[in-house]
């Protein structure tokens, strides 16, 4: 597990490892994430020739589409916890791979049905941003972890925003397959970068895989999001819509029954249940549909002619240039969004986000009358959608286990997803409903666009809603066991119940691992925190692989005492900056000699 300089084991012959992660790590994950988002718009520049193009009707083109947003939903959680099984480097290099399949096989075909699949094998990658963000959690110090974290994130706003005009510059100047070639060399040199320079992370989460739980799983999502996507061609009451809809009910209901009884589950329901854990992803639903409001609108926009008396007559590559700087913005924001962290917490950052992505629908409402307002519309509300994904891998992080977070920030990613399907959905029944009848057929009205935009600004009233339940830094940081003792530590306490460590297992303040000078883990030992006055501020009991959780009040200087029986007590200081992240401080007890009363050893 990652150490700070927190640690202190004065000449102990077995050191738990270091973090390894070079400097390279961080922008070789973000490229990774980068590389799998441009899968979700790489096709956005050539929506309306894919009919010819693949010589079917518009409604079975769009599968090339929905494909590929259904295998990334499905394949997020699944990879996540693959990851926290079997190796997180490992499950990004396959999701990788997967992806540099499906790219060949569209790239050598013009027939309907094997493009959907190798579309849907592209979306399969979308599982390397929780799995990026899991190895930044183990690999990274944490003075890194914040801003890397954000990049990691926002990548996937990143990726499909710088997509678009780079999508359109090639499809209107060479032959459309060259998008699939160039997406599978991207996936190559990311592949090489990762074996390349990225490690291994050590932690592993105990159990099997659940695939009964990931079948149903990927069948109730199948089930929600294939009527959300395809509701508009079909009819949101036709009985294929309204029975998908029952089906996914019916299905994610005993897939959470069967779940909850689960060993090992895919989506451990009660962690996801937590305050924090269920309002952050609830939240991301927000955000997503806020994020993918805005990337439907403004390219329609740009490109309608200007008889309409409101389109601005732009070409497919100046149009995407126009909304690239909402990518842009939200990869530059990552720096600023670790400081302000730093300072008030992911919270707070994310409520500005949403305020800040507020300001920019509302300014859009009176500003589409040219090209440069839309490129402000995109910059604000590209930092404001940077500031909001930033948060969200820390606030979940800060709520779960180390050994969940593969999978944790694989389910933050799906809710996302999901709110960029209900927002596909929404704001294309709108536009539809309020199209204008033209000779060259419906065009969309500006009337159309701002009501889209007051849709997604209620999102964001509903997300700020949201947020401002998330319990604040200090609350979130409250120990399970607060009490004033001034009692000697040189004996080792009896051991309560071994569960206290899990009880606090996803709070910030302290956590790590205590062994022995073997390195064999102690599992039931006690870990003691001291405040500077000399009073115990928390206790936590290490489980059977020797890991403790343990919150800490406030920022400020502690003393982390661990103490077993058969082990010498050991103590160390410890600084806690107060920012909502973990410190990891691993802990090392020598062996007691029989019958011998030990102090306390630093």
């Amino acid at each position: 597990m990652p150490q700070t300089s927190n640690e202190q084991h004065a000449g102990e012959p077995a050191e738990p490892s270091a973090p390894r992660a070079g400097g390279g790590v961080v922008p070789v994950l973000a490229f990774a994430g980068i590389t799998v988002a441009v899968m979700q718009t790489l096709l956005v520049p050539v929506i309306k020739d894919l009919p010819a193009l693949l010589r079917t009707d518009p409604a079975d083109a769009t599968w090339v589409l929905t494909s590929t947003l259904l295998a990334g939903a499905v394949a997020t959680p699944i990879m996540g916890r693959l990851g926290d099984l079997h190796g997180k480097r490992r499950m990004l290099l396959a999701s990788l791979a997967v992806m540099v399949v499906g790219s060949l096989i569209c790239a050598f075909t013009d027939d309907l049905v094997v493009m959907i699949a190798g579309r849907a094998l592209q979306g399969f990658a979308m599982g390397a941003i929780p799995l990026g963000i899991g190895i930044m959690r183990d690999e990274l110090p944490r003075e890194k972890l914040g801003s890397a974290m954000a990049l990691m994130s926002s990548s996937i706003g990143v990726g499909g925003g710088l997509a678009l005009p780079a999508a359109a510059l090639v499809a209107q100047h060479f032959d459309w397959h060259t998008l699939f070639f160039g997406s599978a060399a991207l996936g190559v040199l990311s592949m090489a970068l990762t074996a390349l320079l990225v490690p291994e992370p050590e932690l592993r989460a105990p159990g099997r895989f659940d695939l009964v739980g990931a079948l149903g799983l990927s069948l109730g999502l199948v089930c929600l999001l294939l009527p959300i996507t395809k509701g508009g061609d079909w009819g949101w009451t036709s009985g294929a819509v309204i029975g998908l809809f029952a089906a996914a009910l019916v299905v994610l209901l005993l897939w959470g029954l069967f779940e909850l009884r689960s060993p090992t589950p895919l989506v451990d329901l009660r962690t996801s249940a937590r305050r924090e854990v269920l309002l952050t992803n609830l939240a991301s639903v927000m955000v997503g549909v806020a994020f993918y409001a805005v990337s439907l609108i403004l390219p329609q926009l740009l490109q309608l002619p200007t008889s309409t008396g409101y389109g601005l007559g732009h070409s497919m590559v100046v149009a995407g240039l126009c909304v690239a700087p909402l990518g842009l913005t939200m990869m530059f924001v990552a720096p600023l969004y670790a400081r302000l962290s730093a300072r008030r917490g992911p919270k707070v950052s994310l409520m500005l986000g949403l305020l800040v992505i507020a300001v920019g629908y509302g300014a859009g409402l009176g500003l589409m009358g040219a090209a440069w307002q839309t490129v402000l519309i995109a910059v604000t509300i590209g930092a404001g959608i940077g500031l909001a994904y930033s948060s969200l891998p820390a606030l979940i992080i800060g709520a779960v286990d180390p050994s969940e977070t593969g999978a944790a920030n694989g389910l933050n990613t799906l809710m996302r997803s999901i709110g960029t399907s209900v927002s596909s959905a929404v704001i294309g029944m709108v536009l539809a409903d309020t199209a204008l009848p033209t000779a060259a057929g419906p065009l969309p009205s500006m009337e159309g666009f701002r009501i889209s935009f007051l849709i997604a600004m209620g999102a964001v009233v509903v997300g700020l809603v949201l947020a401002s339940f998330l319990p604040a830094r200090r609350e979130a940081l409250r120990p399970a066991l607060l009490a004033s003792s001034e009692d000697d530590i040189e004996e080792p306490a009896p051991a309560p119940a071994p569960t206290a460590s899990r009880t606090v297992a996803g709070s910030g303040g302290f956590r790590g691992r205590v062994v022995g000078t073997d390195g064999v883990p102690v599992a039931r030992a006690n870990v003691t925190l001291i405040d500077h006055r000399g009073r115990q501020a928390g206790l936590a009991v290490t489980d059977e692989h020797g890991r403790y959780a343990l919150p800490a009040p406030a920022g400020g200087n502690f003393v982390l005492a661990g103490s077993a029986a058969g082990y010498a007590p050991r103590a160390c200081p410890a600084t806690y900056p107060g920012d909502g992240l973990p410190v990891d401080t691993d802990l090392v007890l020598g062996v007691s000699a029989p019958g011998r009363r030990t102090a306390v050893s630093w």
